[in-house]
């Protein structure tokens, strides 16, 4: 069974060690440089590498969906992988093949563990509408009310929940993103016609990865999926020891 974790970047990064696994994918490939090897989201003429300012690391989303062809398929952002134990990072520690084989023989999807404080106390909607930009908010639940009718429910649950599934991360069979992706996608592409990007600066621009990070919650509450968790962590950060000294240091 093939499995493929895509590791979406914008630029040269340190791999992880079990690159049989961990496939970098070069997103908003236009106009970003990694290295030569990288796959790229602008391959082939299936791609929507030129919307990798507004839709962030979903470019690489979309290239997977359309041109891979994995029995298991997972998206991580270069800054953050699946581990076993967020607290002390090794090498070792990111989730195997073996590892992701046995969860998903007893759950549909892994997903970023949930904290107890995502959105600062603030329910999901007061924590984008803070944020972001509380009339995008509004018009995806109209864009979902209009045409996915069956998920407002989900959705509207979602906006009051106060911690939820972040960072655009999952690892799911090719089937179950198949149809996600088919759920997803058009939903980001109306929203997207709607948006006037000119009323934000850099940071909002990149305002439909945002609403995706929220609808896989919505999409994962209907579908009444399994979810196992798994803590997420950044092979940039500094590491535990450093992060102490640094305190002391500090002190």
């Amino acid at each position: 069974m093939e499995v493929k974790l895509y590791v979406a970047t914008h630029k040269s990064y340190n791999q992880v060690q079990d690159q049989d696994l961990y496939i970098p994918i070069l997103v908003g490939a236009n106009k970003n440089i990694g290295e030569k090897n990288y796959l790229r989201d602008n391959q082939g003429d299936n791609n929507i590498s030129d919307r990798n300012f507004t839709f962030c690391e979903l470019t690489g989303l979309y290239w997977i969906w359309k041109n891979s062809k994995d029995d298991i398929v997972g998206l991580c952002h270069y800054r953050r992988y699946f581990g076993k134990n967020k607290r002390f990072f090794k090498q070792n520690s990111i989730l195997t093949k073996n590892d992701i084989l046995k969860q998903l023989n007893d759950y549909d999807v892994i997903l970023p563990s949930k904290g107890m404080n995502e959105y600062n106390g603030y329910t999901a909607e007061e924590f984008f509408n803070k944020n972001h930009d509380h009339e995008v908010w509004e018009m995806c639940r109209q864009i979902i009310s209009e045409n996915n009718k069956d998920y407002l429910d989900a959705f509207n649950w979602f906006s009051k929940e106060k911690t939820g599934y972040c960072y655009n991360m999952f690892i799911m069979s090719r089937e179950m993103m198949d149809e996600y992706c088919s759920w997803l996608f058009p939903i980001l592409f109306e929203l997207d016609k709607k948006i006037d990007y000119s009323r934000y600066d850099s940071y909002n621009t990149r305002m439909i990865g945002f609403v995706a990070e929220r609808l896989i919650n919505v999409w994962v509450r209907k579908k009444q999926l399994t979810v196992k968790e798994f803590p997420v962590f950044s092979t940039e950060e500094p590491g535990f020891l450093q992060r102490i000294q640094k305190k002391l240091f500090n002190k």
